[in-house]
């Protein structure tokens, strides 16, 4: 495994272009800020780089900082974000952006497009029938040799009360498991790579999951 780089990251008030409920808060929490930045920094360390990224769900640009030292472009897809508001965060700062609304499902990019499609925590949002679909969708637009990178969190009771701790009920919006995501990756590009984050103390088991696939 990639030895993973530390997450870079802007001071919290510095993020734009999401609602309130945009979890960029909870990264800079002590003991759950370390859990979301290890989640993010294992997806992070699958990326290979190349001339472009696809990051789907990009939320506030969390990755953008680091996707900039190894990417000469960076593409995102978010259904929500404030396209405009996220861009001149990091314009300033040098990182050109090409940002979109839009979904996953039905992508608005010609094939064989990108060398990497990134996704953190959003496949669990779709339904397990969804995946395949998306998974589609992902391969279409990879080039050749291409990879997808995704995060998903295991489905754990530690993994449900943690995030019931923080005030979210994941029975509300996680439709899909970790074995439902991998599942239809593998039936998309074959056997990938999978890496998990275990839990502290490990005796709860993992707690998220990174695959790593490849366009063949």
């Amino acid at each position: 495994m990639t030895t993973p780089s530390k997450l870079k990251l802007l001071p919290a008030d510095q993020y734009r272009g999401v609602n309130e409920d945009d979890p960029i808060r909870y990264y800079y929490w002590p003991y759950f800020g370390r859990l979301y930045r290890r989640r993010v920094e294992l997806c992070l360390a699958e990326c290979k780089g190349g001339e472009s990224i696809l990051e789907i769900g990009f939320g506030t640009g969390l990755t953008f900082l680091n996707l900039a030292d190894s990417y000469r472009e960076i593409h995102g897809l978010d259904l929500t974000a404030d396209v405009d508001e996220v861009r001149a965060v990091f314009e300033p700062r040098g990182i050109q952006t090409f940002l979109k609304n839009g979904d996953v499902l039905s992508m608005p990019y010609a094939d064989n497009s990108f060398d990497t499609v990134l996704l953190i925590s959003i496949l669990e949002h779709l339904r397990p029938p969804q995946q395949d679909q998306a998974f589609a969708e992902i391969r279409r637009v990879l080039k050749p040799g291409g990879q997808v990178v995704y995060g998903v969190p295991v489905e754990r009771p530690l993994m449900v009360f943690m995030f019931k701790v923080l005030g979210y009920d994941i029975r509300k919006a996680h439709f899909s498991t970790e074995k439902d995501v991998s599942s239809a990756a593998q039936r998309a590009f074959g056997p990938g790579k999978i890496v998990q984050i275990k839990s502290k103390p490990p005796i709860f088991g993992a707690v998220y999951e990174v695959g790593h696939f490849i366009k063949g």
